[in-house]
């Protein structure tokens, strides 16, 4: 094979048009209205989704477990029944008008490493288990990463049972109702390594003509959700310098926040997406606004004081207007830096293979993320066309892909040490 010492051979590479069309298979359940899919987590689809993936896996030879998150572990045996296993993974489940590969791609990826080493007979001294995490993308049951949280202790499982959709279903009796829950004590597993590949969800891969971002660390956050307290009045009759307009608030602090970012770009961004204004009448002046903060920063220091800033700044506006300002943390986690043993191994698996690769850091949150906690952990990811996700018209190249795959399965097999 080529390979030196537990590093694959440059020839080693994954089948493409196999993992081209498990992914075009896949994309049949739970198709969208635009061209990609609405498979949200926990729903028939969600469940018709696993079935034909564990089927995959059995077929390839994997056995299953389930934990009581209902996250799948598909497992290779290794040579060496003592050795921690090497996991590989993400998610299946999607946004209500998602794509064909956020998240599917590193699943399937996984199994197309394991198909692979099938073809080819390789053995390795540690297990290999692809995984499904469940509920990733958090948009049926907030928060996201919610089932990889409570495997890394973040959640509470019975908190993590009680999350609600609009309908008011619980996490708990949809996992039950779809029959996805497993007996397996939620973070039980010990593993040697954890690897998830994933689309970019951003442009620069594309724009800068790179195969492979090796990923270094991902970004923490703060949600900071404010409320902007005026007076109701009509917007005809009230002279303006008698009026207290909280959409004025907003105004002023939405181009804070955008300072505050740009003034600690490149490592940091910052917006404001969720906002409601009351009573949202034509002709009546706002007297309240809601709405969300999001800080972003790969940099912890710079995450504080990005907020330390607005703290400081943001009363002082809305006083200047005469209206009031609240506000509370409604989301946070501290920026992840990824283990530099995995992540030399995918650089190093790039390099060996011939793939243009940069330092990228993960502007999404990712199961990774939360597993990076307890183990070992590092992220490949690949372009997607203009940087869109979380979107129907998210695409990908089959090179794209092929080349992704590649470099996922040269940094796990050298993690899992070929035998023999």
């Amino acid at each position: 094979m080529g390979a030196q010492g537990n590093q694959p051979g440059e020839n080693l590479r994954i089948n493409p048009e196999r993992l081209w069309d498990s992914l075009m298979d896949m994309a049949k359940i739970g198709p969208g209205i635009a061209g990609g899919n609405n498979r949200q987590t926990l729903t028939d689809e969600d469940g018709e989704g696993r079935a034909l993936f564990q089927k995959w896996c059995e077929d390839a030879d994997l056995t299953m477990g389930l934990d009581q998150m209902g996250t799948m572990f598909m497992r290779r045996e290794g040579t060496d029944p003592n050795a921690l296993p090497v996991y590989v993974g993400s998610h299946l489940d999607t946004q209500p008008t998602g794509g064909k590969y956020d998240g599917v791609l590193g699943v399937l990826a996984g199994l197309e490493i394991i198909r692979t080493l099938n073809d080819l007979d390789i053995k390795t001294k540690h297990p290999i288990v692809v995984t499904n995490w469940t509920n990733e993308e958090g948009t049926r049951f907030a928060p996201a990463m919610l089932a990889s949280g409570v495997f890394a202790g973040i959640h509470e499982q019975d908190w993590a049972y009680e999350r609600a959709d609009a309908d008011g279903k619980t996490f708990g009796d949809e996992l039950k109702r779809i029959g996805w829950r497993g007996e397996e004590q939620v973070g039980d597993r010990k593993m040697h390594a954890f690897f998830e590949l994933h689309i970019e969800q951003g442009p620069i891969l594309e724009a800068e003509g790179k195969d492979i971002g090796v990923v270094t660390h991902g970004q923490g956050l703060r949600w900071i959700e404010c409320t902007v307290t005026g007076k109701e009045s009509h917007t005809g009759s009230t002279p303006m310098p008698m009026r207290k307009n909280a959409g004025r608030g907003l105004a002023q602090i939405t181009e804070l926040v955008h300072q505050i970012a740009m003034d600690n770009a490149p490592n940091a961004v910052g917006a404001i997406g969720h906002i409601d204004v009351y009573p949202n009448s034509r002709n009546i002046i706002p007297g309240k606004v809601v709405f969300t903060i999001d800080f972003r920063s790969h940099e912890i220091d710079t995450l504080k004081a990005m907020v330390a800033r607005f703290e400081e700044e943001a009363p002082k506006l809305c006083d200047a207007l005469g209206v009031s300002l609240s506000h509370e943390s409604v989301g946070a986690f501290d920026p992840p830096a990824f283990d530099e043993d995995c992540v030399a191994m995918i650089r190093a698996a790039a390099e060996r293979l011939g793939y243009s690769h940069r330092d990228i850091i993960s502007g999404a949150g990712h199961d990774a993320c939360w597993i990076n906690r307890v183990a070992p952990t590092a992220m490949v990811m690949c372009p997607c066309v203009d940087g869109l996700s979380h979107n129907e018209a998210e695409e990908i190249t089959k090179d794209w892909a092929r080349a992704g795959a590649d470099v996922l399965f040269h940094a796990v097999v050298e993690k899992a040490e070929i035998v023999g």
